[in-house]
């Protein structure tokens, strides 16, 4: 929780919750201080999240999640505390004080990431900067070639890896490092009888460098990373690494807030030496290839902006459609599409128009993104081209509104499968039928609403020349044995409108400090109505909260010391903070004096009743009980009914029912 005078207490005090989540999912208003949208931490297709503008605090109805603004970015970023503090300073253009981590762990491990971002940066603006000399003279025709201008190359950063092996290494190890250059993803090594022999000799240079270079490249040949633990345990040293990029067009991969965490390298050799065509990154403490999204740094605000996004396959399609014009293009790394890189689409828009190869394995491709985002509930087209033509290559020969008229005639997902499945299995015979139906049914079951699982078994029937009934019963069939794992909402709390109501008044703005004295309204000491105070003047000296539901609640409340804006901070148990969060959210009625007042009433009725039922369960439990005891409990008993006929505890006010 951050106290006052703290840097991440300043930064919250500055920070509009609003704002911040909404550069992540759209927010539309819901209330006079609500917004809601679709939570980005489950599947949803009905908003159930929903964000306070006064209290400054989500909390989704769905999955239960609430927080504060950096419990926001933290989750949606998977980054640390202190990261999020920075993301969200950043944001709000607040210089940034030395950061101040919560154990040496998580220090050396943010130090880590720091090492490694810089790294890539020096290693960007060096490929950049080869790509003006005269060694990138070769990876300037090949860009010219495909149709790139100096703006679009300077807008993606790319750049020319020379074909040399030691260049990039001679030039970053002055600044990092061997434990740095290790883990970059940026070098190989050779194991211990190779290292020895290449330890002996100075790097080289001219065409001796060359040579080397393309006699090193057998690493590469798979595409597969070269970082491998030398043999007998040896760690390679500075002088046994060399660059894994050689002789490459360089395609900077960039996180969402715009920094560089790896390469494709696109090979412009021809020799059998000289590995795959693309060479990526591997995995390293700053990327992960399944959870990121190429050019969404870029795209993302004309995503937003026009609520879909174009997918294609790789980054010269992604830069071709980009540099024609169409700015809410992504691109996945290589054809696979996983659920990280879902959700993190999914809180820009659920709108997406898929234009993947038109060939059999840009098809197949095509096929498993689909069925992913079906789960994910994007409303998904597909954009079929002429075959032969990809995007980059029917953007140069056809041109930008070319293009946009191929866009607007694209598919919606389902039309797109039922044309494969007819193209596939020709559906004259009652073989070529079931052959498509089974084609067709992973596909339906995967879609979440029964009510678009019939329209589409309707519609596949009709189109197949099959009785509907018979296909809704094979779906139905389907989907009664798939493996769900829906999202449950979590059970309500059963929690009285009376106690919701003092929940309200204990977290209102003025609430007082613990420890101080201060008189009721209800004695006539003061004029204005202050609803923390009267509650806890209620709730302290006649205790009718306890053994309600909400009780534990109530009591960190009634010890906090923190104003409203740090409520959800306070150590609440998990059910706690999100029961609050949920009473909070929906803050529809003006707290007034009667309204409290008739809560009071509510709960003293509550407390009666129940000491009522304890008082009848004692009588009933002893056939012949002590004469003295029973008197004691009969008089008890008459007292608390006389209690309960009071005209003052009259039912006027929020109801005793959980609700």
């Amino acid at each position: 929780m951050a106290n006052p005078g703290d840097f991440a207490y300043i930064v919250k005090q500055q920070a509009d919750i609003v704002r911040i989540v909404g550069d992540y999912i759209k927010l539309k208003k819901a209330g006079a201080q609500n917004y809601s949208g679709l939570c980005p931490f489950h599947g949803e297709k009905t908003p159930s999240f929903s964000v306070h503008a006064t209290r400054q605090f989500y909390h989704c109805f769905g999955c239960g999640v609430s927080g504060d603004v950096f419990s926001f970015v933290q989750k949606i970023e998977n980054i640390t505390f202190p990261e999020a503090v920075r993301v969200v300073a950043q944001k709000l253009g607040i210089a940034l004080p030395k950061a101040s981590y919560a154990n040496p762990e998580e220090a050396r491990e943010a130090k880590r990431r720091g090492v490694l971002l810089e790294m890539h940066e020096r290693a960007c603006a060096f490929f950049q900067e080869y790509l003006r000399r005269p060694e990138g003279a070769h990876a300037r025709e090949y860009l010219a070639g495909r149709g790139l201008n100096d703006e679009m190359i300077q807008a993606f950063r790319i750049g020319y890896a020379p074909d040399s092996g030691f260049i990039l290494r001679d030039r970053l190890k002055i600044e990092f490092g061997e434990e740095a250059l290790r883990e970059s993803g940026l070098f190989s090594w050779k194991d211990s009888t190779q290292q020895s022999a290449i330890s002996t000799q100075q790097s080289p240079t001219g065409s001796q460098a060359n040579s080397r270079s393309l006699d090193f490249a057998r690493d590469d040949k798979t595409g597969e990373s070269a970082q491998r633990p030398i043999a007998n345990g040896q760690v390679p040293t500075a002088a046994s690494l060399y660059s894994k990029f050689r002789n490459r067009v360089m395609f900077p991969i960039a996180n969402e807030t715009g920094r560089t965490i790896a390469f494709t390298g696109r090979t412009l050799s021809t020799d059998e030496k000289a590995g795959p065509k693309y060479l990526n990154s591997p995995e390293t403490a700053i990327y992960s290839k399944s959870r990121v999204l190429f050019n969404l740094d870029l795209a993302k605000e004309a995503i937003r902006k026009l609520d879909y996004a174009i997918l294609v396959e790789g980054q010269m399609d992604c830069i071709a459609v980009y540099a024609a014009g169409f700015h809410n293009v992504i691109a996945s790394s290589g054809t696979a599409f996983t659920e990280l890189q879902a959700k993190l689409l999914g809180r820009f828009s659920k709108n997406l128009v898929v234009n993947f190869d038109p060939d059999t394995a840009g098809a197949k491709a095509t096929e498993r993104t689909l069925g992913l985002l079906v789960e994910e509930e994007f409303a998904i087209k597909v954009l079929t081209l002429e075959p032969g033509f990809d995007p980059d290559l029917y953007i140069r020969r056809k041109g930008k509104d070319a293009y946009a008229g191929a866009l607007k005639k694209s598919q919606r997902y389902f039309d797109y499968l039922i044309e494969r499945a007819r193209a596939q299995f020709p559906v004259r015979s009652a073989e070529g039928k079931v052959k498509a139906v089974n084609y067709l049914l992973p596909h339906i079951q995967r879609i979440p609403s029964r009510i678009v699982r019939d329209e589409l078994a309707h519609e596949i029937a009709q189109k197949l020349g099959i009785d509907s009934t018979v296909l809704r019963q094979e779906l139905k069939h389907a989907v009664a044995t798939r493996s769900t794992g829906a999202l449950k909402a979590p059970a309500a709390a059963q929690v009285t409108d009376a106690e919701r109501i003092l929940i309200r008044a204990l977290a209102s703005s003025n609430q007082i400090q613990p420890g101080e004295e201060h008189l009721s309204a209800r004695d006539g000491a003061e004029e204005e109505f202050d609803p923390a105070r009267q509650a806890r003047f209620v709730l302290v000296s006649e205790r009718v909260h306890e053994g309600l539901a909400t009780e534990s609640l109530i009591e960190i409340l009634l010890n906090a010391t923190a104003d409203g804006a740090d409520l959800l901070q306070l150590p609440f148990l998990e059910g706690d903070r999100n029961l609050l969060a949920a009473v909070l959210l929906k803050e529809e009625e003006e707290l007034t004096a009667a309204r409290l007042e008739g809560a009071v009433k509510a709960l003293k009725r509550i407390h009666l009743r129940r000491r009522l039922a304890e008082i009848q369960r004692d009588l009933q439990a002893s056939p012949a009980p002590d004469p003295g005891r029973l008197q004691v409990l009969l008089q008890e008993k008459m007292r608390l009914k006389r209690a309960l006929m009071d005209p003052g505890l009259a039912e006027t006010g929020p109801s005793e029912k959980a609700g």
